[in-house]
């Protein structure tokens, strides 16, 4: 008993030092270039929905459980071996893992690089290079979009992602480890392939878009409460983000998007929402925020603000597991009390 303690005490101590250095790693490196495993599984996927493909929700609740235990499977694998192997390499195996599934960094200097774009335009009038770099950042149609357009647009993907990219991934790997990371980060890709509401994809990527909603429940509000700590880091208010939480994110059809992009918005002191074009139609989005219309300059600010809120969710993170670890060794010293 006290062997198995001790040993579950130093797999989530591990695991909270794998995941600062993996967000270290995502820091320094950005996203892996070549050989990107998020991409290498986007592959893998697209390759099984050309068989699994049906217009039903049991085809795609099907396709995504194959996905899904196959990404877990390899997590569990690779945990294992690295137990048997001891705590540095747990960690190390942490660190990887995260680092290959965290895309915050990129996403944080991506919205700068548009935001840069947008300034251009308005001195050459050419919005080319911006509308070139919005698929990077989301599924709209930039070809339609105005300049007050692809900048809400890129807002709000970053105010969405640093949820999905960065802080419900670190939460996951906090809680469950290498297949926790696997797990959330397949989820969020299927849910980005295929869980639009398209006419093909109502359906079949149901139970994507629903499983994704199951599984941020906790990291977007965690998102949310460290968007208004994180408030007063770009100049804006903790009051009017969370006010604008409470008040707007609920009118949104994601139960989970709706409090990353309201927070966001309140602490920037802009308005969110509106007309929003996507490749498969439009959708008429409710205003979230009582602030001025979104300008290139606020976009840098949801990118810093970003930041800031990745580096406190890693900390608070780390702090989860390492509290875990924490509680287990209390738990066992009570248990030889007992006896």
């Amino acid at each position: 008993m006290q062997i198995s303690v001790r040993s579950s005490q130093s797999r989530f101590n591990a695991r909270a030092a794998g995941l600062l250095l993996g967000f270290v790693a995502d820091r320094v490196f950005a996203d892996p270039g070549r050989f990107h495993p998020v991409a290498g599984f986007g592959t893998a996927a697209i390759a099984l929905q050309k068989m699994s493909y049906r217009d039903s929700r049991a085809a795609g609740t099907l396709h995504v459980a194959v996905l899904l235990a196959g990404t877990a499977g390899l997590g569990l694998a690779a945990e294992k071996v690295s137990r048997r192997a001891g705590w540095v390499a747990v960690t190390g195996t942490t660190a990887m893992a995260t680092w290959a599934v965290l895309g915050g960094t990129s996403l944080a200097r991506t919205g700068i690089d548009m935001a840069a774009r947008l300034e251009a335009s308005q001195v050459d009038r050419d919005l080319t290079k911006a509308r070139e770099l919005l698929p990077s950042l989301c599924g709209r149609d930039p070809s339609v979009l105005s300049e007050e357009g692809l900048t809400r647009a890129a807002l709000e993907s970053v105010a969405e992602n640093t949820s999905d990219a960065s802080v419900g991934a670190m939460f996951w790997g906090a809680i469950a480890g290498v297949p926790g990371l696997f797990v959330y980060r397949a989820a969020n890709t299927l849910d980005a392939m295929i869980g639009y509401r398209s006419e093909k994809y109502r359906r079949f990527g149901w139970a994507a878009a629903r499983f994704d909603d199951l599984v941020n429940i906790v990291p977007a509000r965690l998102t949310g409460a460290l968007t208004a700590a994180c408030a007063p880091v770009v100049g804006g208010s903790v009051q009017e983000s969370l006010a604008a939480w409470k008040r707007d994110a609920a009118a949104h059809p994601s139960p989970n998007a709706g409090v990353a992009e309201a927070s966001a918005a309140g602490a920037l002191g802009i308005s969110l929402g509106g007309r929003t074009e996507y490749a498969h139609g439009v959708e008429m989005r409710p205003v979230l925020g009582r602030g001025t219309v979104p300008t290139p300059n606020d976009l840098r600010r949801a990118s810093r603000l970003s930041s800031a809120v990745q580096i406190s969710a890693v900390v608070v993170s780390a702090g989860i597991s390492a509290g875990i670890a924490v509680s287990i060794g209390k738990f066992g010293f009570l248990r030889r009390q007992r006896h």
